[in-house]
Protein backbone atom coordinates (compact mmCIF):
# COMPACT_ATOMS: atom_id res chain seq x y z
CA UNK A 1 0.00 0.00 0.00
CA UNK A 2 2.67 2.26 0.49
CA UNK A 3 4.66 1.48 -2.16
CA UNK A 4 1.47 2.25 -4.10
CA UNK A 5 0.90 5.60 -2.27
CA UNK A 6 4.70 6.64 -3.15
CA UNK A 7 3.87 5.90 -7.51
CA UNK A 8 1.16 7.56 -7.05
CA UNK A 9 2.62 10.52 -5.48
CA UNK A 10 5.82 10.44 -7.27
CA UNK A 11 3.50 10.42 -11.03
CA UNK A 12 1.78 13.59 -9.77
CA UNK A 13 4.95 15.38 -8.82
CA UNK A 14 5.94 14.96 -12.28
CA UNK A 15 3.07 16.25 -13.85
CA UNK A 16 3.35 18.93 -11.57
CA UNK A 17 6.96 19.05 -12.93
CA UNK A 18 5.89 19.28 -16.49
CA UNK A 19 3.65 22.06 -15.97
CA UNK A 20 6.95 24.03 -14.64
CA UNK A 21 8.39 23.67 -17.99
CA UNK A 22 5.17 24.06 -20.33
CA UNK A 23 2.07 26.02 -18.62
CA UNK A 24 -0.18 23.49 -20.79
CA UNK A 25 -0.38 20.20 -20.85
CA UNK A 26 -2.92 17.40 -22.57
CA UNK A 27 -5.01 14.52 -20.98
CA UNK A 28 -3.84 12.15 -24.47
CA UNK A 29 0.11 12.98 -24.11
CA UNK A 30 0.09 12.31 -20.20
CA UNK A 31 -1.42 9.63 -20.42
CA UNK A 32 1.49 8.52 -23.26
CA UNK A 33 4.47 9.84 -21.35
CA UNK A 34 3.55 8.33 -18.19
CA UNK A 35 2.39 5.24 -19.18
CA UNK A 36 -1.66 4.96 -17.38
CA UNK A 37 -4.57 5.02 -18.73
CA UNK A 38 -6.60 8.45 -19.74
CA UNK A 39 -8.74 7.94 -16.63
CA UNK A 40 -6.06 7.49 -14.26
CA UNK A 41 -4.66 11.00 -15.69
CA UNK A 42 -7.58 12.71 -15.11
CA UNK A 43 -8.17 11.33 -11.95
CA UNK A 44 -4.53 12.91 -11.05
CA UNK A 45 -5.63 16.54 -12.64
CA UNK A 46 -8.22 16.44 -10.68
CA UNK A 47 -7.01 16.19 -7.26
CA UNK A 48 -4.27 18.37 -8.01
CA UNK A 49 -6.79 21.12 -9.29
CA UNK A 50 -8.30 20.57 -5.84
CA UNK A 51 -4.62 20.86 -3.92
CA UNK A 52 -4.59 24.43 -6.21
CA UNK A 53 -1.81 23.22 -8.61
CA UNK A 54 -3.71 23.43 -11.95
CA UNK A 55 -7.00 24.28 -13.43
CA UNK A 56 -8.59 21.68 -15.77
CA UNK A 57 -9.39 22.83 -19.30
CA UNK A 58 -11.13 20.95 -22.37
CA UNK A 59 -8.68 18.21 -22.68
CA UNK A 60 -6.00 18.92 -20.78
CA UNK A 61 -4.78 21.58 -17.84
CA UNK A 62 -2.73 24.77 -17.40
CA UNK A 63 -0.49 25.42 -14.42
CA UNK A 64 -1.24 27.93 -11.65
CA UNK A 65 1.44 29.67 -12.90
CA UNK A 66 0.17 29.91 -16.14
CA UNK A 67 -0.66 32.91 -18.15
CA UNK A 68 -3.42 34.85 -15.78
CA UNK A 69 -5.56 34.61 -18.52
CA UNK A 70 -5.55 31.11 -19.03
CA UNK A 71 -6.04 30.20 -15.46
CA UNK A 72 -8.64 32.80 -14.95
CA UNK A 73 -10.53 31.66 -17.91
CA UNK A 74 -12.34 28.48 -16.14
CA UNK A 75 -12.53 30.32 -13.23
CA UNK A 76 -14.39 33.01 -14.47
CA UNK A 77 -16.97 30.86 -16.62
CA UNK A 78 -17.58 28.78 -13.04
CA UNK A 79 -18.07 31.80 -11.24
CA UNK A 80 -20.89 33.14 -13.92
CA UNK A 81 -22.51 29.43 -13.66
CA UNK A 82 -22.60 29.36 -10.24
CA UNK A 83 -24.43 33.31 -10.87
CA UNK A 84 -26.67 31.79 -13.65
CA UNK A 85 -27.91 29.07 -11.86
CA UNK A 86 -28.59 30.63 -8.71
CA UNK A 87 -31.60 32.44 -10.45
CA UNK A 88 -33.58 29.24 -10.36
CA UNK A 89 -33.67 28.87 -7.02
CA UNK A 90 -36.78 30.24 -5.50
CA UNK A 91 -38.23 32.05 -2.29
CA UNK A 92 -39.39 28.95 0.36
CA UNK A 93 -37.44 26.51 -1.41
CA UNK A 94 -35.41 23.56 -0.41
CA UNK A 95 -32.33 22.26 -2.39
CA UNK A 96 -29.32 19.96 -2.79
CA UNK A 97 -25.77 20.79 -3.29
CA UNK A 98 -23.29 18.42 -3.63
CA UNK A 99 -19.71 18.31 -3.50
CA UNK A 100 -19.19 20.22 -6.11
CA UNK A 101 -17.24 23.40 -5.74
CA UNK A 102 -18.67 25.29 -8.45
CA UNK A 103 -21.75 24.36 -6.97
CA UNK A 104 -21.33 25.49 -3.58
CA UNK A 105 -20.77 29.23 -5.51
CA UNK A 106 -24.18 29.14 -5.94
CA UNK A 107 -24.76 30.28 -1.80
CA UNK A 108 -22.90 33.39 -2.77
CA UNK A 109 -25.38 34.81 -5.09
CA UNK A 110 -29.30 33.24 -4.07
CA UNK A 111 -31.83 36.96 -3.73
CA UNK A 112 -34.52 35.16 -2.04
CA UNK A 113 -35.31 34.38 1.48
CA UNK A 114 -35.92 31.53 3.75
CA UNK A 115 -34.19 28.75 1.09
CA UNK A 116 -32.72 25.61 2.76
CA UNK A 117 -30.26 24.16 1.11
CA UNK A 118 -28.71 20.41 2.14
CA UNK A 119 -25.13 19.74 1.67
CA UNK A 120 -22.78 17.11 1.95
CA UNK A 121 -19.91 19.36 1.37
CA UNK A 122 -17.72 20.26 4.28
CA UNK A 123 -16.94 23.47 2.83
CA UNK A 124 -20.05 25.03 3.36
CA UNK A 125 -18.78 25.92 7.36
CA UNK A 126 -17.72 28.91 7.44
CA UNK A 127 -18.93 30.21 3.88
CA UNK A 128 -20.51 33.61 3.39
CA UNK A 129 -24.03 33.45 2.35
CA UNK A 130 -27.01 35.93 2.59
CA UNK A 131 -29.45 36.28 5.16
CA UNK A 132 -32.30 33.52 4.98
CA UNK A 133 -30.36 31.27 3.67
CA UNK A 134 -30.24 28.06 6.19
CA UNK A 135 -27.45 25.39 5.65
CA UNK A 136 -28.27 21.81 6.61
CA UNK A 137 -24.96 19.37 6.59
CA UNK A 138 -25.47 15.72 5.61
CA UNK A 139 -23.11 14.70 8.16
CA UNK A 140 -21.45 11.57 7.68
CA UNK A 141 -17.54 10.47 7.04
CA UNK A 142 -15.36 13.63 6.19
CA UNK A 143 -12.82 12.97 3.43
CA UNK A 144 -10.31 15.29 2.35
CA UNK A 145 -9.02 16.96 0.35
CA UNK A 146 -12.55 17.79 -0.63
CA UNK A 147 -13.83 17.86 2.36
CA UNK A 148 -16.80 15.79 1.01
CA UNK A 149 -19.46 14.10 3.45
CA UNK A 150 -19.87 10.62 2.41
CA UNK A 151 -20.94 6.58 3.94
CA UNK A 152 -23.77 5.22 5.23
CA UNK A 153 -24.49 7.71 7.97
CA UNK A 154 -25.04 10.15 4.81
CA UNK A 155 -27.32 8.03 3.29
CA UNK A 156 -29.21 7.14 6.02
CA UNK A 157 -29.25 10.77 6.73
CA UNK A 158 -30.31 11.55 3.44
CA UNK A 159 -33.30 8.58 2.93
CA UNK A 160 -36.35 10.23 3.99
CA UNK A 161 -34.95 13.79 3.03
CA UNK A 162 -36.78 15.32 0.03
CA UNK A 163 -35.84 18.45 -1.59
CA UNK A 164 -37.47 20.64 -4.68
CA UNK A 165 -34.24 21.07 -6.49
CA UNK A 166 -30.56 19.64 -7.16
CA UNK A 167 -28.30 21.87 -8.19
CA UNK A 168 -24.87 19.26 -8.57
CA UNK A 169 -21.41 19.37 -9.94
CA UNK A 170 -19.64 16.38 -12.10
CA UNK A 171 -16.60 15.49 -13.81
CA UNK A 172 -17.91 15.01 -17.05
CA UNK A 173 -21.53 14.99 -18.50
CA UNK A 174 -22.82 13.23 -22.20
CA UNK A 175 -25.05 11.96 -23.47
CA UNK A 176 -23.86 8.69 -23.91
CA UNK A 177 -22.66 7.81 -19.87
CA UNK A 178 -24.82 10.66 -18.21
CA UNK A 179 -23.41 12.62 -15.51
CA UNK A 180 -20.11 11.03 -14.19
CA UNK A 181 -17.53 11.09 -10.98
CA UNK A 182 -14.12 10.24 -10.44
CA UNK A 183 -15.21 9.57 -6.79
CA UNK A 184 -16.87 6.24 -6.26
CA UNK A 185 -17.42 7.07 -2.47
CA UNK A 186 -19.56 10.11 -3.97
CA UNK A 187 -21.59 8.29 -6.77
CA UNK A 188 -24.28 6.60 -4.45
CA UNK A 189 -25.01 10.35 -2.25
CA UNK A 190 -25.03 11.53 -5.98
CA UNK A 191 -28.04 9.00 -6.86
CA UNK A 192 -29.95 10.03 -3.86
CA UNK A 193 -30.01 13.86 -4.25
CA UNK A 194 -31.12 12.95 -7.53
CA UNK A 195 -33.69 10.54 -6.97
CA UNK A 196 -34.97 13.07 -4.11
CA UNK A 197 -35.08 16.44 -5.77
CA UNK A 198 -39.20 16.83 -6.89
CA UNK A 199 -38.74 19.07 -9.58
CA UNK A 200 -35.62 19.42 -10.94
CA UNK A 201 -31.77 18.45 -11.50
CA UNK A 202 -29.58 21.17 -12.54
CA UNK A 203 -25.93 19.72 -13.34
CA UNK A 204 -23.55 22.63 -13.47
CA UNK A 205 -20.15 21.79 -15.50
CA UNK A 206 -17.97 23.66 -17.39
CA UNK A 207 -16.69 23.80 -20.76
CA UNK A 208 -13.64 21.57 -20.07
CA UNK A 209 -16.74 18.60 -18.73
CA UNK A 210 -18.94 18.45 -21.65
CA UNK A 211 -18.67 15.07 -23.75
CA UNK A 212 -16.33 13.82 -21.50
CA UNK A 213 -16.48 10.70 -19.59
CA UNK A 214 -15.52 10.13 -15.86
CA UNK A 215 -15.36 6.10 -14.28
CA UNK A 216 -18.67 6.19 -12.50
CA UNK A 217 -21.68 7.34 -13.76
CA UNK A 218 -24.18 9.31 -10.79
CA UNK A 219 -27.05 8.95 -12.98
CA UNK A 220 -28.34 8.87 -16.41
CA UNK A 221 -28.88 11.67 -18.60
CA UNK A 222 -32.92 10.93 -18.67
CA UNK A 223 -32.61 12.46 -15.13
CA UNK A 224 -31.17 15.54 -15.66
CA UNK A 225 -33.53 18.59 -16.62
CA UNK A 226 -31.00 21.30 -16.64
CA UNK A 227 -27.57 21.81 -18.18
CA UNK A 228 -25.59 24.96 -17.21
CA UNK A 229 -22.33 25.53 -19.42
CA UNK A 230 -20.55 28.43 -21.21
CA UNK A 231 -19.94 29.29 -24.66
CA UNK A 232 -17.03 27.54 -24.96
CA UNK A 233 -18.40 23.94 -24.63
CA UNK A 234 -18.31 21.63 -27.76
CA UNK A 235 -21.39 21.94 -29.82
CA UNK A 236 -21.60 19.14 -31.04
CA UNK A 237 -21.74 17.14 -27.38
CA UNK A 238 -24.40 19.87 -26.71
CA UNK A 239 -26.61 18.89 -29.48
CA UNK A 240 -26.20 15.33 -28.52
CA UNK A 241 -27.56 16.20 -24.66
CA UNK A 242 -30.30 18.24 -25.96
CA UNK A 243 -31.24 14.83 -28.23
CA UNK A 244 -32.02 13.49 -25.01
CA UNK A 245 -34.08 16.32 -23.98
CA UNK A 246 -31.96 18.16 -21.80
CA UNK A 247 -32.21 22.07 -21.54
CA UNK A 248 -28.68 23.73 -22.10
CA UNK A 249 -28.29 27.09 -20.43
CA UNK A 250 -24.74 28.97 -21.72
CA UNK A 251 -23.38 31.55 -20.05
CA UNK A 252 -21.02 33.86 -22.24
CA UNK A 253 -17.70 36.12 -20.83
CA UNK A 254 -20.02 39.52 -21.98
CA UNK A 255 -22.42 38.30 -19.12
CA UNK A 256 -19.16 39.21 -16.80
CA UNK A 257 -19.28 42.45 -15.57
CA UNK A 258 -16.99 43.47 -12.34
CA UNK A 259 -17.69 44.87 -9.32
CA UNK A 260 -17.46 48.52 -9.27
Amino acid sequence: MKRERAFVESRRNRIVEMLQGNPEVRVDELSQILGVSLITVRRDLQYLEEQNLLVRTYGGAVSTMAPQYMKDEVQLYRGLIARYAAVFVAENDTIFINTSSNALQILEHMQCGNVTVITNNGKAIGRDYPSGVNVVLTGGELRHPKDAMVGDFTLRNLQNVYAKKAFVGCSGISAEAGMTTEIFNEVSINEMMIDHANQDVFVLADHTKIGRNSSFTSCPIEKIQYLITDEKAPQDALNAIREKGVRVYQVHKTDFKPEQ
